[in-house]
Parts: structure tokens; sequence; C-alpha cells
């Protein structure tokens, strides 16, 4: 065998060894020993920061999702969904598509509507959910004037997927709830106040409520 085989030889031996070693120390030991910091430090955000009740996990505190009611025919694909309104209701959640809509947040379709602000469509978007969250939360003794009802009622946040609410479109909901579930007002206004969190840190993001949560702690309220 000549000089130049040889040192090929080696050189194929000494990568070889190389992918095996990175291969073990990346594709094996790394992983392992993150996810077994994440497991042991982090356990709940490592598993997808679920959300349970009753036992049972119900979602995740990372994804919003919406509460409709059943379908009329549920064969039927095309039927629009129908919030159920005993709930408190979730942003909208327009996003990427076929139809460049996401009424459903499904996850691997996250993404923004990328509409300015003068798009004809998403000007029609907006005024048309401005009137359904008007209709949608008008209860005996109240109705939302449309200058109450926030941004976050009728548009969708850039992944289209936000589990949070504002305050203030938490407690234009509360009439409506309170009469559906058929409690005071003032209960479901105290589980708002309950179930609003601060900025991160005190200075980060705005204040927020998690409509998984709050929707938890209505139907303990309401005893269902």
């Amino acid at each position: 065998m000549n000089t130049s085989v040889r040192n090929t030889a080696r050189l194929l031996g000494a990568g070889l060894r190389a992918l095996l070693v990175l291969t073990l120390l990346c594709g094996v030991v790394y992983p392992l020993a993150v996810t077994g910091v994440a497991q042991a430090l982090f356990d709940d955000r490592a598993d997808g920061s679920e959300i349970t009740t009753e036992g049972e996990v119900v979602g995740s505190e990372l994804i919003g999702q919406r509460y409709d009611l059943p379908k009329k025919d549920p064969a039927d694909a095309d039927e629009a969904p129908r919030p159920d309104l005993r709930w408190f209701q979730p942003r909208p959640s327009n996003g990427l598509g076929s139809n460049s809509v996401n009424p459903q947040y499904t996850l691997i379709l996250s993404g923004a509507t990328n509409r300015a602000g003068d798009n004809e469509e998403l000007i029609r978007w907006v005024t048309d959910a401005k009137e359904a969250v008007v209709a949608d939360n008008t209860a005996e003794g109240y109705r939302p004037r449309p200058s109450e009802v926030p941004a976050d009622a009728v548009t969708s946040s850039g992944s289209g997927l936000d589990p949070h609410i504002s305050p203030a479109y938490a407690r234009l909901q509360v009439h409506r709830v309170a009469e559906r579930n058929h409690l005071e007002v003032h209960q479901v206004e105290q589980l708002v106040r309950d179930g609003t969190e601060g900025r991160t840190l005190g200075f980060m993001g705005e204040p927020r409520v998690n409509v998984l949560r709050l929707n938890i702690g209505l139907k303990e309220l309401a005893g269902g």
C-alpha cells in the first residue's frame, strides 16, 4: 500500500471517528442532558405549558383556542363556527391558510394576515367583527358602544394563536357571560380581576387575561 493510500485511509478513519463522536455528543448526550435539565427544573414548560383541570389536560397556556357551539351539520365542512356565548371568547385567529383565514387556531397555519391598515378587505373584517362583538355582548340593561370595543377584539395577533385577551375585552364580555351563566355581574367582574396578569417583570408587555384559565374559573364559579 503506497503512502497516499495509507494517508487516505487514515483520513477516512479519522473522519468516521469524528462523525461517530459528534453524533453521540450532539445527537444523544446533549439532547438527553437538555431534556433532563428541562424536566427537572421546568417540567411544566418542558411538557408544553399544559393546563389541567380535574386531572385532565385541557390545553396549553401558550396556545389560544375557540369556544364554539357544535355544528348543526357535522358533515358540512364549510359551516362557519358559531361562538358559544356562555364562555369568554378569545381574539380573532386570522392567520395563514388556503383562504388566508384560520378560524380554528390550526397550529400549522400560524401567521398574521399581513394586510396594510388601509386594506379594504381588512377594514371590512374589522368593521364586521366590531358589529358582531357589540351584538354578541349585548345583555339585559347593557349594550357596549362601538367605541368601547378594544383592538384585540377585532384583530388577530401576529401568530394568530394568542391565548390572551386584554382586560378591556374581558370586561366588555362580563355582562353577557354573567347573563348566560345566571351569575351576578360583580361575581364575573371579580373573576376577571383575579385572572388579570400584570406586565412581565413590571415593565414588559401589557396586562392580559388568559382566556382558558378564565373559562376554567368561570366553570367552577357556575358550578359546572
